[in-house]
């Protein structure tokens, strides 16, 4: 079955091998309003997000079978199984705590018309949580009284991706790819926000992740948005994303790789207390 599942990975896995990571986390910029952090006791912010990828390109690599992307953002719904991705923030004075959680499940179970390969199944999910340290280096007033802040972070993510993909013959046996990867990497984060109207925050975010740690040569994540606090605990944050990374790892069967870049929309609700 060695020469099905090359076949296999050359037509339906292509689509699953970039939407591993398509709806990447990360979207939200989740954060007091800029001078508004008290040192009296902790502000908490817990935010439920989505990224939507227009547009998906790169190469994945499974088994040391390379495989060119161009996805758009129905070929992701398509297969969209099922997704969550959370970010906490809490802050007390100048310091702060940031968690992110996310998960998503894409899967494809479609017969052929055979005779080598009667069925298709791919199963491919992808989660990672992150844990960061913040501090605000910086807060004050602009020429136009409206108030801004810049925060960094530092911390680590852990992240585990898994993509199999099995083909069933004719004569009902199987041949299995892929596999699961886990590893830890740092992540460093930097963030500018500042009040352009009332109950309006411009807000922007650089991330980086990987620096070569485990495979991962760099994962990158730049956002531009906006947040609409109209109620008292409560805002809207919206704004464009753009998502890259360079994993690579070897397995038993051969190169395990992901090169992808991505961008679109993000959407999320805030909830303070």
């Amino acid at each position: 079955m060695r020469r099905t599942s090359k076949t296999l990975l050359k037509t339906l896995p292509a689509l699953l091998a970039a939407a591993l990571f398509t709806l990447e986390g990360s979207g939200a910029t989740a954060q007091p309003a800029p001078g508004a952090l008290s040192s009296d006791g902790w502000q908490h912010s817990v935010t439920p997000f989505l990224f939507l990828p227009l547009a998906t390109t790169g190469t994945s690599t499974i088994d040391g079978n390379a495989t060119d992307l161009d996805l758009d953002l129905g070929d992701i719904f398509d297969l969209l199984q099922g997704a969550a991705s959370i970010r906490y923030e809490g802050w007390k004075g100048r310091y702060g705590i940031i968690a992110e959680g996310y998960y998503t499940n894409l899967g494809l179970d479609q017969a052929l018309p055979g005779p080598t390969v009667t069925r298709v199944e791919v199963d491919a999910r992808q989660s990672f949580l992150a844990l960061q340290g913040a501090y605000r280096v910086n807060a004050g007033v602009n020429a136009a009284g409206r108030p801004f802040a810049t925060d960094l972070a530092f911390g680590v993510k852990w992240n585990r991706l898994k993509q199999e993909v099995t083909g069933t013959g004719g004569g009902g046996g199987t041949a299995t790819i892929g596999g699961t990867e886990d590893w830890f990497e740092p992540v460093i984060t930097a963030r500018y926000s500042v009040e352009v109207a009332d109950d309006w925050i411009f807000g922007a975010r650089a991330e980086l992740s990987g620096f070569g740690v485990n495979g991962n040569d760099l994962a990158y994540l730049a956002l531009v948005g906006f947040s609409w606090q109209k109620w008292e605990n409560t805002a809207l944050r919206f704004g464009y994303q753009f998502y890259g990374i360079d994993f690579s790892t070897e397995r038993a069967g051969g190169t395990f790789a992901y090169d992808v870049n991505q961008h679109g929309p993000y959407l999320g609700l805030t909830f303070n207390f």
